[in-house]
């Protein structure tokens, strides 16, 4: 069995993330949190799951995103068998639009 993440340590992470208003404060708060890497390892993951909900193939998105099939393999059972927190963050992104 996995890891616990909901710990008082990930709690406080979120609420500082909930408190972050604009892109540019979102800019300066990951660039302190994260390594570049990782930082970009997440929004491909965010930019594969975008495109799998557009049915695009493994292999264009791959192409596009540089991810590995291994990578979109694990998003898509996210998007599947997941929390929905994509679906989630994905209507809020359109209901902005």
């Amino acid at each position: 069995m996995g890891k616990n993440i909901h710990t008082d340590e990930v709690t406080r992470f979120f609420e500082a993330v909930l408190t972050l208003k604009t892109v540019d404060e979102c800019y300066a708060f990951f660039e302190d949190v994260c390594t570049i890497n990782e930082l970009l390892s997440i929004s491909q993951r965010l930019e594969v799951a975008h495109m799998l909900t557009e049915h695009k193939t493994y292999l264009d998105i791959a192409e596009k995103t540089g991810a590995s099939t291994s990578t979109i393999s694990r998003v898509n059972r996210s998007l599947v068998y997941g929390k929905d927190g994509y679906s989630i963050a994905f209507s809020r992104m359109k209901d902005k639009k």
